[in-house]
């Protein structure tokens, strides 16, 4: 056997599991499992608190072990009020069959789809659409408790800030449902995923307990028990949730987050953070790690930023983004790979504040910060600090068509006026 189940724990993997002895002999035994990640396509692209799931998803399946990942295109028409304050915008069924096309493509950056030991992606709908209303709830439905889903931590949040919808309700039901259906067709034993999923997936196991015992005088011989493994959520040292910038959220699609951009997040985390990402996102041994890490931190940070570019983007972009890197700290003039913003030449038209560009293009959070930022003598355009507050930009700013604003040493934002 090997000991593959404490690498993971090692390297920061492990957080919550239904039963620890059973899943880690399952991880570390001669026989290969089969095991599950399920993601919801909210957006037409993954964000940085996918990979974290997906990065474990892909040392699984390098371990030998087959790997499932489920694509909602059910669950999506729901919504998971997991965490949220309040009701998620309902999406369109066209909407919904867009994203998936998207996140499928995507995911294969991640999970291996060909050649020995090839992961399968499928979407819930085709098991979960095939039941009617009613059909569902008898056969699912049954099985739940709404006292113990209304006590549980996915619901609590939608429960403080004004209730909680039926429709909301039925995610938990599906999702569960999922873990049964692959637990039944494909002899699936683990599902895994980030920690805010934690409910979810015990509900999962709960339910397939459930419905084999109900399926009286059927034999299960072929039907393994089902078990949950949750990493945790990305988070900084502070607790805050890592992937958002004062643009937006971090995408791992580059016509939404650029490589260098994606780069620099990375390049710019707070020191304390390198140790961390480096387990997380490279192979590289724990003791050279922690060993780079107290030598030279910045060498750190270099080498983790490029290596989490690399797995997300692909080792040419990555070398890209440290070459664009390198230019503009040289004052180069090579900007291809430097996040954009667009503004509409009319918003600029006689004349706009600078306090207005920055925030209007979300370069800075609040005016009252890019005030700050100016009497600091950290906010530049084009290459040159901004003296005063009260600026004016116009046209005869624009350079090549667009506008370069930097913060500090590192950040910068290319405004494309059109």
């Amino acid at each position: 056997m090997s000991q593959f189940f404490d690498y993971l724990k090692e390297r920061g993997y492990v957080y919550q599991v239904t039963n620890e002895e059973e899943v880690r002999k399952g991880i570390d035994g001669d026989k290969p499992i089969t095991f599950y990640l399920g993601i919801d396509p909210t957006a037409d692209s993954l964000h940085i608190g996918h990979f974290f799931a997906l990065m474990m998803f892909k040392l699984l399946q390098r371990q030998g072990h087959h790997g499932i990942l489920v694509i909602g295109g059910a669950t999506a028409l729901v919504g998971d009020p997991t965490g949220k304050s309040d009701m998620r915008k309902m999406m369109t069924k066209e909407a919904v069959a867009h994203n998936v096309a998207e996140v499928k493509e995507l995911a294969k950056r991640f999970i291996k789809t060909d050649g020995d030991n090839p992961a399968l992606i499928l979407d819930n709908s085709e098991w979960i659409n095939i039941h009617s209303y009613v059909d569902f709830l008898r056969m699912v439905g049954v099985h739940f408790n709404v006292a113990k889903m209304l006590a549980s931590e996915a619901y609590s949040k939608r429960m403080e800030n004004g209730g909680l919808t039926f429709l909301e309700m039925g995610y938990m039901l599906m999702q569960a449902y999922d873990f049964v259906y692959l637990n039944r067709k494909y002899g699936c034993s683990l599902e895994i995923g980030g920690s805010d999923q934690w409910g979810n997936i015990v509900a999962g196991t709960e339910l397939s307990r459930k419905m084999n015992i109900h399926d009286e005088g059927k034999s299960h011989e072929d039907r393994p028990d089902t078990f949950g493994l949750t990493c945790p959520l990305l988070m900084t040292k502070e607790g805050k949730k890592m992937g958002k910038t004062e643009a937006g959220t971090l995408w791992v699609a580059r016509d939404k987050t650029t490589p260098f951009a994606f780069y620099q997040y990375f390049y710019n985390v707070p020191d304390e953070n390198t140790d961390m990402l480096l387990k997380l996102f490279t192979d590289i041994p724990t003791a050279e790690i922690e060993a780079l890490c107290k030598e030279d931190i910045v060498a750190a940070k270099r080498r983790m930023a490029f290596e989490v570019t690399k797995l997300v983007h692909g080792e040419e972009e990555a070398n890209r983004a440290v070459e664009a890197a390198k230019a503009l700290f040289a004052q180069g003039t090579d900007m291809t790979d430097v996040p954009c913003a667009n503004l509409d030449k009319a918003a600029l038209g006689s004349g706009i504040g600078i306090l207005d560009l920055v925030t209007q293009v979300g370069f800075v959070p609040s005016k009252g910060e890019a005030r700050r930022l100016i009497q600091q003598s950290g906010l530049s355009l084009n290459g040159e600090k901004v003296a005063a507050p009260e600026m004016q930009v116009t046209e005869a700013n624009i350079k090549d068509g667009a506008l370069l604003l930097q913060k500090g040493k590192k950040n910068f934002l290319r405004v494309i006026v059109k």
